[in-house]
């Protein structure tokens, strides 16, 4: 077999079982050692899985050693600016393995609109290229306060203005979809929704307050419980694997201690016969 025909049994043969399993680990051992979360990948609230930002999929590309091949459609018009990126990912070999698809236009909620700088700004834009939007209510995790919903004053962007952050976006998207399609990712990210306007992710998982943490009320190490360990207690103090004060924190992992209980073990340093 010439190097022609072994390059098209590799990329005619499908993948076993086992290099599945071993590719779904290299992805989750990339999340562990390398990915950073909140910078690679992010847990949006409300959903189940995390969701994969464009400096991780770059990571998983060049894990898999997959290079992009950017196709721009621009598809802006006088009033926006609106690009689609298709990324086509091929391997080392030259195997096309698989693409990816987004698009992008200054009409997206969070492009079209920006808050007022001031109210001499908002009054002096045009009727048409103004608005006061509702701002939906929050938590304040610092001061464990519910905020109510406000008004905000916005107008009108310029289009010039975000063709590129517009363009760039549209890229991003192709390449976190093409990145889950061709590494079978899919089912350990999601994709886009760090993208979706304030408001489309169930209002119950972000603006209501967080449950308070109650610690877990231990009961009581019980006497008899107590005198049947003992011997051992007493062991692990005598040889040196454990002090008094961490025979007592091992033990109230299990239940709380009496001050009689704690005396006793304080007892077994000083050599005295317990009970």
């Amino acid at each position: 077999m010439n190097e022609k025909q072994e390059l098209q049994a590799i990329k005619t043969t499908p993948l076993s079982a086992g290099d599945m399993q071993k590719q779904v680990n290299i992805i989750q051992e990339m999340m562990k050692q390398v990915m950073i979360k909140d910078t690679h990948f992010g847990v949006i609230v409300g959903c189940q899985s995390p969701s994969l930002y464009k400096a991780g999929a770059e990571k998983l590309l060049a894990t898999f050693r997959l290079a992009p091949e950017i196709i721009v459609d621009d598809l802006s018009d006088n009033e926006q600016a609106r690009f689609r990126v298709t990324i086509r990912l091929i391997s080392a070999i030259g195997q096309f393995v698989g693409s990816g698809i987004g698009e992008a236009s200054s009409f997206e909620e969070k492009f079209k609109w920006r808050a007022a700088i001031c109210d001499a700004e908002f009054d002096e834009t045009p009727a048409g290229n103004r608005r006061e939007k509702w701002k939906k209510g929050y938590f304040d995790k610092q001061k464990r306060i519910a905020v109510d919903p406000s008004k905000v004053k916005q107008i009108r962007t310029e289009k010039a203005d975000l063709a590129n952050t517009i363009l760039k976006m549209a890229k991003k998207r192709a390449l976190v979809d093409a990145t889950l399609t061709a590494t079978a990712a899919s089912d350990i990210f999601t994709q886009d929704v760090e993208d979706l306007p304030e408001g489309y992710i169930d209002a119950e998982f972000s603006s209501a307050p967080e449950p308070e943490k109650k610690e877990p009320v231990l009961k009581m190490y019980g006497d008899e419980l107590f005198i049947k360990n003992f011997a051992g207690f007493e062991s692990a103090i005598k040889s040196g694997k454990k002090t008094v004060l961490e025979m007592i924190a091992m033990i109230e992992t299990k239940g709380k201690l009496t001050d009689k209980q704690k005396e006793e073990l304080q007892k077994v340093v000083l050599n005295s016969d317990p009970f």
